[in-house]
């Protein structure tokens, strides 16, 4: 393309109140190595973020390749790689795995791949070690591997930041001769550093300071500025023994214009009328010294340059100095302390501190780290207060209103008030009257009625023939402690009622106040229950079904919340933002596995509780199997949820445990819903859990059908739509806002 590579015109980044980049302009042609200096925190890996689109700038223009960063990034991601500052690939995985991973990622075909990956090893030479796993290696074969993975898809332009940091000086020699190779042979590279010689070897400079672009330009035209090279002055090296004690001296003398520290040479600006054996003298030194005029480096450069823009007030220095090679933030303070000209004396000293030796700065410390961690504070203090208003509301071990439905097909006024005596117990909770057996059994199944009471057509008659009436009472014993309540509440409800009625008819008559068929005396009213699909009123076959959606809620949850943040934490996240994987294949790639992974704990889970437990599945295994997908889904999109909220994994953990608490006690899994008070009752429809104990429950105990399960579906189905688009709305492929 005809044109600058990059184009960068007022660019500008602010994070609140603190501003990182600030007015910066510069272009890159191609095939050249643009070089961005400047101490750490200067505005460097900002620049590049917001170059490869990940980052949106706050102001200015930056063009890549001809497109613009704010509107075409996922354009330019394929043709750019990116090296970040520290090491982003993946450790548990060999070099030769993470290299066909980018290769996938990028694209490529298998034939293109197998072609590539033999070019960028041949290039990096890391062909004898592919079965390597990458945290095994050293820093600068991982640096080779980093610059093999971004290099798989034959990029444009190459970003670098900070490639060579923390490396040894071979490996960074080595480096920028494939940095070398690659410029030669057109690849444009954008490399951040704050090492003073490779610099040098840019083929044009910027110095970024403060957040601001101080100079930019080819190296050798920068030693020539003015401000760096004065007409009255020259610049000598000078080496003398111990020069760090000489250094404050030299800086004091009028005709030294400045002095710095070379190893073990000094560097000195000395005004032109004076000569270097001069100064010496004065200072009392050997005037025979080693001298020589040297011309100015680039540190002699970015030391000038920022010192005349701190003079002029455009930015704030920190009062640092840099060492040879690195810069930092530059004074004019000596870079070494200048040593005491009597020797050391060491007073003896004795250590009698016992094992309680430093608790107090300890204990400071861990205070200082909890104040400054937000959502620990809330996590310690809201939390808990939340978590006892709510659950101290909520959990009610006394069993009222059990949801109960009637079908009467008697319907007249003694029949009525039997019902009104049931309801009156406060026991049983009146949610419907049935007009027909299917309806009837279809509440029961269904799990919308814990209680079915059945009234004969001639219960009435009964009752004044003097006749002993029938009444039965139909329990849902999935719950032992519910369908107890109901037995002993109903059968005791009967014999109230018989009794009231023989009082009626009196003793005194010496009638009995009803006979059954045989003749003989019997209580009015005969009160049967029936225990429906637990029949033994085993406590696992209520628990057990609804723990398989807990573990199926806490596998997914978690496996997912921490495998993003734990990218996050590691860096791999971000290196994935500059490639040009969609968001959708990013999020499916994600979730996929760990959905697998759930659904083998499904049916791990399902066969511990049927060849443990014994408990059987009466209804349909492929429904239950399909509607345990639906809710596995919503759990994930749950673990993604968190992962955008939380950004460590201790974090992490906090979110998970919020949302499990609740899902285990409000969700019906231990206490029943129905005896919880309306707004906490109201509350627990926004758990998906809530409706998937109902299915499992449903499907395992009551065999209840598609039908009967309808309303949890729906409510399911919304609880996963809801957290999915919270989730995927949430989740974006760049930085920040």
């Amino acid at each position: 393309m005809t044109g600058p590579i990059i184009d960068v015109r007022g660019l500008s980044r602010s994070f609140g109140p603190l501003v990182a980049v600030r007015d910066v302009s510069f272009q890159v042609h191609q095939g050249s190595i643009f070089g961005l200096l400047g101490p750490n925190g200067s505005g460097k890996s900002t620049i590049i973020r917001m170059l490869l689109g990940i980052l949106p700038p706050t102001g200015g223009d930056a063009r890549v390749l001809g497109m613009d960063v704010r509107t075409d990034a996922e354009q330019i991601k394929p043709r750019v790689g990116y090296m970040s500052q520290q090491f982003s690939l993946y450790g548990d995985l060999s070099v030769q795995e993470n290299i066909d991973f980018y290769g996938r990622i990028y694209g490529l075909d298998r034939q293109r791949l197998v072609e590539r990956r033999q070019a960028v090893l041949l290039l990096t030479g890391l062909s004898d070690r592919l079965p390597q796993l990458a945290a095994t290696l050293s820093g600068g074969w991982k640096q080779r591997l980093a610059l093999a993975c971004s290099l798989i898809h034959e990029p444009d332009v190459l970003f670098l930041d900070e490639p060579t940091a923390g490396i040894d000086p071979v490996a960074r020699r080595h480096l920028w001769d494939l940095l070398f190779e690659l410029s030669g042979r057109g690849v444009t590279l954008f490399v951040t550093t704050h090492y003073m010689d490779e610099a040098e070897r840019c083929s044009e400079v910027g110095y970024i300071y403060q957040s601001e672009l101080l100079v930019l330009g080819k190296p050798e035209q920068l030693k020539q500025l003015p401000e760096v090279n004065p007409a009255d002055s020259r610049r000598y090296e000078i080496r003398v023994p111990a020069p760090a004690q000489h250094l404050a001296a030299l800086r004091q003398l009028p005709e030294v214009r400045d002095a710095t520290l070379f190893g073990e040479t000094i560097h000195l600006l000395l005004d032109q009328s004076r000569v270097p054996e001069d100064v010496l003298r004065q200072l009392g030194m050997d005037a025979s010294a080693a001298t020589r005029e040297v011309p100015p480096s680039l540190e002699d450069v970015f030391v000038t340059l920022t010192r005349n823009a701190e003079k002029l007030g455009r930015i704030r220095s920190d009062g640092d100095l840099s060492d040879q090679g690195q810069v930092s933030s530059i004074e004019s303070a000596p870079s070494v302390e200048e040593p005491s000209a009597e020797p050391v004396r060491h007073r003896p000293r004795s250590d009698k501190r016992g094992t309680m030796a430093g608790l107090w700065a300890v204990l400071i410390k861990e205070f200082v780290h909890i104040r400054r961690q937000p959502t620990t504070l809330f996590f310690m203090l809201v939390v808990p207060v939340m978590q006892t208003i709510i659950f101290g509301y909520a959990i009610d071990t006394q069993i009222e209103n059990i949801p109960t439905v009637v079908f009467n097909m008697d319907g007249r006024q003694q029949s009525r008030e039997l019902v009104d005596a049931l309801v009156n117990t406060r026991r049983f909770r009146l949610i419907e009257h049935v007009q027909n057996e299917d309806a009837f059994q279809r509440a029961m199944s269904s799990g919308r009625a814990k209680v079915g009471v059945r009234i004969p057509p001639g219960y009435v008659d009964q009752l004044l023939r003097g006749e002993q009436a029938s009444l039965q009472i139909l329990i849902d014993g999935s719950d032992s402690q519910v369908a107890t309540t109901a037995q002993s509440t109903a059968q005791l409800l009967g014999l109230n009622l018989s009794i009231q009625m023989a009082k009626a008819k009196g003793e005194a008559l010496q009638i009995a106040p009803a006979r059954d068929a045989s003749g003989q005396g019997v209580l009015p009213i005969d009160v049967r229950t029936r225990m429906l699909y637990n029949p033994d009123l085993e406590s696992s076959h209520f628990f057990v079904p609804g723990l398989v959606g807990i573990i199926l809620q806490l596998v997914t949850l978690f496996l997912t919340s921490f495998a993003v943040v734990r990218e996050r934490e590691l860096g791999t996240l971000e290196q994935l933002f500059v490639t040009p994987v969609g968001r959708t294949g990013l999020l499916l790639g994600k979730l996929l596995p760990y959905a697998l992974v759930g659904f083998v704990a499904l049916l791990t889970v399902l066969a511990v509780m049927i060849y443990v437990f014994g408990v059987d599945i009466r209804g349909s295994v492929s429904l239950l199997l399909a509607l345990s997908m639906l809710f596995m889904v919503c759990s994930l999109g749950l673990g993604l949820l968190v992962s955008t909220l939380a950004k460590t994994q201790l974090e992490a953990v906090q979110f998970a445990f919020v949302i499990m608490l609740p899902s285990v006690l409000l969700s019906g899994f231990v206490f029943p819903r129905s005896e919880m008070p309306l707004p906490i009752y109201l509350i627990t429809f926004g758990i998906p859990a809530t409706y998937f104990i109902e299915i499992l429950r449903g499907v395992v105990l009551r065999g209840a059908d598609f039908i009967d399960l309808v309303p949890w579906v729906v409510g399911l189905t919304i609880c996963g739509a809801v957290v999915l688009i919270l989730s995927v709305l949430r989740f974006q492929k760049r930085l920040g806002a």
